[in-house]
C-alpha cells in the first residue's frame, strides 16, 4: 500500500489535481460501499478531470485493494461481545434500551452496507426486521417470509425471535419494559408516525422515549462501512419525458393549493424522479442517496455529499437548485422557520428528526403526503414506450433463457445459483442494461414455496427431475425497470401441481383482462386473481400487485392490488405487477407474474369511463403445466393470443434456433 500512495502522489504532484491521499481514500471508500460497477470509472470524474492514464490505473488498484481489505475484515464479535457492547454504550448514553429497525434515513428497501446495523447486531440480512434491545433482555422481529431464515441466522441464546404481527415490537416493549424506563432511538431512523405509536404506550408505561445524538451502533461498529459515495448522473429527458421545471411546477402547485410554503423530499426515488438524476448509491436501484427542501417558489435545496455533484450534474441541475452538504439541513430549515414559513412533512415517510427539529424552534408543520408519489406513479408516453422498448429487450433475454434452460434442466446438474446467475447474462447483453431491479428470486422444488426466498451457497439446491423451479427476476434498463416470474416444470410435477398451476394462470387471466370504472382501487379487483384458488379452499398470502417505477424502484407506490384496503385508485398510466401464487410448504411454490399497464378502455355507449389493461411483459407460460380441462374457452383464446404476441414481438430478434423453440412454446393449444 505504501508503494500505491508514493505512486499516486508523485502523479499528483505532476498534475493539476489538489487532492489530498486522504480525501482519495476516503472517496474510494465511499465508492467501494456504493453498487457502482466494478468496470465502471465514472466514479474518477469525483477527483477532477485531469486523470493520466497512470494515476487512473493506480486509482483503479487502490479501489481493488481497498475493497480486498474491507471483505477480509468482516464483521468483529459474536452476539454476546456486541450486546455487551452496545448496552454499555447506552448506560453511557443514559438510556435502558434501543429500539433499533432495518432502516435508513431514507425508508428505502434497499439501504446501504454501513446503514446494516440490524444485520451487524444480531445476524439477521432479511430486507425487514426490527429489534429490541434492553438491559436484560432482546429481542428481534420479522413477518413470515423469513420465518426460517431468522431462526438459521440469530442466535437465541441472545434474541427472542418474535413473528412481526403476532407479537409486535410495541406489544412485546409492554410486556418487558417498566416503569421510569428510557428508552432510546435514532430520529433519522424512525418516521414521526412509527415513533407516536411508540410514544404513546412508553408514556403510558411510565417510562420515556428518548431521541439520540449518535447511534450507539456506529459508537461500537468498529470496521462500519463507509456512507456509499457513487457520481450522480443526469437522466435524460429521451429517458424521462418531462423535464424537472415541469415536474417542479406541478409539486409547486399542490404547495399553493395547500398554503404551504415549503415541503422535505426524504424519498431518493422523488428527488431522482423530480431532479432526472440517478445513481448508485444502493443496491439494485438507481438512487443518489439526499434530501430535498421544495419552495413552493421553485427555489430547491439539494443536500447530499457534494462531491457527488460534477461540473455536469451542476450545469443540468441549474441555476433553482442549491447544493449543499448534509449538515446543512439544520440551518436550511431554521431560515425557513425565521421567515414563519409553514413546512410540510410526510409523518409516513420523513425521519421524525425532521418534524422535532421544526417543532423545538416554534416552526410550522403542515402533514400531508409526499407530493411526488403520485405523480411519478403515472408514466407519460415517452415513459411508457421506453418500458415497452426495455420490456421487448428484456424479453429476447428471458427467451435466450427459457430455451437455455429447457435443453439443460433435465440434465440434473444445474442449481438455483447457476440459473439465476445464467440469466443475469443474457440480459447484461441487452442494450441499455444497467443492473438487475432485485435479487433474483431462484427457487427449485420446496425452496420454491418460501415466497421471498434467497438462494445462497447454504441453501442452494439442485434441480431434479419432477421439480417445479420458480424464478422472479427483473432488470433495470435505462428506458425502463421489468420485474418477470415464472414457475417452469423440470420433468413431470405431476397433476396437483398441474392443477394449481392452472388455477394461478386463471386468476392471472381474469384480472389482465378486467375492464373496470375509473376510480377503481387494487383491493376492489384483488379477488379476481384469488377466486379460482378460493374455490377450492386455498390462497396465497401476499399482495397480487406493486407498482414499478421507470428506471426506478421495482416496488413504488402507491398502487398495490392487494387484499389490503386501499384508497389510492387506479390511474391511466400506472404500472403495475399481476403476480398470483400458490404454494405448498415443503413442497413447491408457483407465481406467474406479468407487468400490466393501467389504460383507458373504449366501450360503446358506456356510461361511465372504464379502463382496463395492457400487459408488456414478453415470455411463455410453461404450457407443459396447463391442464386444458381446467380453462374455459375464453382462457384459452387468451393464452393463446398472449403466446401469438409473444412469438411475433421476439421472433425478429431472436437467432433461427431460439426463434424455432420460441415456436414451439407458444404453439396453440387446441
Amino acid at each position: 500500500m505504501n508503494d500505491l500512495k508514493s505512486n499516486i502522489e508523485k502523479c499528483l504532484a505532476n498534475s493539476n489535481l489538489s487532492i489530498k491521499w486522504d480525501d482519495i481514500v476516503s472517496i474510494v471508500d465511499g465508492v467501494n460501499a456504493s453498487s457502482l460497477a466494478s468496470h465502471d470509472t465514472s466514479w474518477l470524474n469525483m477527483l477532477g478531470s485531469e486523470i493520466t492514464p497512470a494515476l487512473k490505473s493506480y486509482l483503479i488498484e487502490l479501489l481493488e485493494s481497498r475493497s480486498a481489505m474491507m471483505v477480509a475484515k468482516g464483521s468483529n464479535g459474536n452476539s454476546k461481545k456486541k450486546l455487551t457492547e452496545l448496552r454499555k454504550a447506552l448506560t453511557e448514553m443514559t438510556v435502558d434500551g434501543l429500539i433499533l429497525p432495518r432502516a435508513d434515513e431514507h425508508q428505502g428497501e434497499y439501504i446501504p452496507p454501513g446503514a446494516e446495523r440490524l444485520a451487524w447486531l444480531t445476524g439477521f440480512d432479511g430486507s425487514a426486521g426490527f429489534a429490541i434491545i434492553l438491559q436484560k433482555t432482546a429481542a428481534i422481529f420479522t413477518d413470515g417470509r423469513y420465518t426460517l431464515q431468522i431462526r438459521q441466522q440469530v442466535d437465541q441464546n441472545y434474541f427472542d425471535v418474535e413473528h412481526i404481527v403476532e407479537n409486535p415490537p410495541i406489544k412485546w416493549l409492554e410486556q418487558k419494559m417498566v416503569s421510569g424506563n428510557r428508552i432510546g432511538f435514532d430520529p433519522w431512523l424512525h418516521t414521526a408516525d412509527a415513533i407516536r405509536q411508540f410514544e404513546k404506550l412508553i408514556n403510558q408505561k411510565g417510562g420515556k422515549l428518548v431521541p439520540l445524538n449518535l447511534n450507539p451502533i456506529d459508537a461500537i461498529w468498529t470496521d462500519q462501512p463507509s456512507i456509499p459515495l457513487s457520481p450522480i448522473v443526469p437522466h435524460d429527458i429521451i429517458y424521462s419525458g418531462k423535464s424537472s421545471i415541469d415536474k417542479k411546477t406541478m409539486v409547486c402547485e399542490e404547495l399553493k393549493q395547500n398554503d404551504e410554503d415549503a415541503v422535505v423530499i426524504s424519498s431518493p426515488e422523488s428527488i431522482a424522479w423530480l431532479l432526472n438524476i440517478r445513481g448508485s448509491d444502493v443496491p439494485r436501484t438507481p438512487l443518489p442517496l439526499s434530501f430535498v427542501i421544495l419552495s413552493r417558489d421553485g427555489r430547491i435545496s439539494f443536500f447530499t455529499d457534494t462531491r457527488k455533484v460534477t461540473s455536469l450534474v451542476s450545469a443540468h441541475l441549474g441555476n433553482e437548485v442549491s447544493v449543499f452538504p448534509f449538515k446543512d439541513i439544520g440551518k436550511q430549515l431554521n431560515t425557513l422557520i425565521e421567515n414563519q414559513m409553514k413546512i410540510r412533512i410526510d409523518p409516513k415517510s420523513n425521519p421524525t428528526w425532521f418534524e422535532h427539529h421544526i417543532k423545538k424552534s416554534n416552526g410550522f408543520v403542515s402533514y400531508g403526503d409526499d407530493p411526488i408519489v403520485c405523480l411519478k406513479a403515472v408514466k407519460n408516453h415517452v415513459e411508457l414506450e421506453g418500458t415497452r422498448h426495455a420490456h421487448l429487450r428484456d424479453g429476447v433475454a428471458f427467451a435466450r433463457f427459457l430455451h437455455w434452460f429447457d435443453k439443460n434442466a433435465s440434465s440434473e446438474k444445474l442449481d438455483e445459483i447457476t440459473v439465476a446467475d445464467q440469466l443475469k447474462t443474457f440480459r447484461e447483453e441487452g442494450a441499455l442494461f444497467k443492473d438487475l431491479s432485485f435479487d433474483t428470486i431462484s427457487g427449485s422444488g420446496p425452496n420454491g414455496a418460501i415466497v421471498h426466498y434467497r438462494v445462497s451457497p447454504e441453501t442452494n439446491r439442485k434441480l431434479k427431475n419432477g421439480d417445479l423451479y420458480l424464478i422472479d427476476s427483473g432488470a433495470q434498463y435505462l428506458d425502463g425497470t421489468t420485474d418477470i416470474t415464472r414457475t417452469l416444470a423440470v420433468g413431470d410435477p405431476g397433476d396437483e401441481a398441474r392443477d394449481r398451476f392452472t388455477r394461478v394462470l386463471k386468476g392471472h387471466i381474469a384480472l389482465a383482462t378486467q375492464k373496470f370504472p375509473m376510480g377503481t382501487t387494487g383491493s376492489q379487483i384483488d379477488v379476481l386473481a384469488r377466486a379460482p384458488l378460493w374455490s377450492i379452499g386455498m390462497d396465497f398470502d401476499h399482495g397480487t400487485g406493486h407498482g414499478v417505477g421507470s428506471y426506478l424502484g421495482v416496488h413504488e407506490g402507491p398502487q398495490r392490488i392487494s387484499k389490503t384496503s386501499s384508497s389510492i385508485p387506479l390511474e391511466p398510466g400506472m404500472i403495475i405487477s399481476n403476480e398470483p401464487g400458490y404454494y405448498k410448504e415443503a413442497a413447491y411454490g408457483i407465481r406467474l407474474e406479468n407487468l400490466i399497464v393501467v389504460q383507458v378502455e373504449n366501450i360503446d355507449n358506456a356510461e361511465r369511463e372504464m379502463l382496463s389493461f395492457e400487459t408488456i411483459t414478453y415470455a411463455p407460460f410453461d404450457r407443459t403445466m396447463i391442464d386444458k380441462k381446467l380453462l374455459n374457452e375464453y382462457e384459452i383464446d387468451w393464452i393463446n393470443a398472449y403466446h401469438a404476441s409473444v412469438r411475433n414481438s421476439l421472433t425478429p430478434l431472436l437467432s433461427e434456433e431460439v426463434a424455432c423453440w420460441l415456436k414451439q412454446a407458444t404453439a396453440k393449444i387446441q
